[in-house]
């Protein structure tokens, strides 16, 4: 089955990965887009677990309070490099977790992982770390959280 250019846009704008994963990806799913996705994010698990022994010495520390003023969330997130580090996509990543860490009060690392992100049910907060991990190319690892209520 053949595909079009804009259905190679709206997965790469869809998942951020780059236009020839998209494309070889499109390839594989003969056209069929909700297969190309899949195929995405089993290279996204494959692509991070490759990347998982290297070191991250640097990282963000991002900051969330909640509009009541009543609940406040500070997470630490790890990655390779400093340019990567000052990304807004790995900003935004840290800040997504702090928000899923003020709604969902996980108790520790492995149950926040392991909850399903509030912005969309399909992933879990692992999925969202590694589809970071695949659109920026380095490592990145949830180091700590502390979350606050008053």
């Amino acid at each position: 089955m053949e595909f079009t250019t804009e259905q190679i846009k709206a997965l790469r704008d869809e998942t951020g990965v780059s236009v020839m994963q998209c494309k070889k990806a499109l390839e594989e799913a003969n056209g069929d887009l909700e297969t190309a996705r899949m195929i995405l994010k089993k290279k996204s698990s494959e692509i991070a677990a490759k990347k998982s022994d290297r070191a991250t010495g640097e990282g963000f520390v991002a900051s969330y309070v909640h509009q009541n003023g009543k609940v406040g969330v500070l997470v630490s997130l790890l990655c390779e490099t400093d340019f990567v580090a000052r990304t807004d996509e790995f900003k935004s990543i840290a800040h997504e977790i702090a928000m899923q860490v003020a709604a969902m009060d996980p108790k520790d690392n492995a149950a926040l992982l392991k909850q399903e992100y509030i912005r969309d049910g399909s992933k879990t907060i692992d999925e969202l770390i590694k589809e970071g991990i695949t659109k920026l190319g380095e490592n990145i690892q949830l180091a700590s959280f502390t979350r606050i209520t008053i």
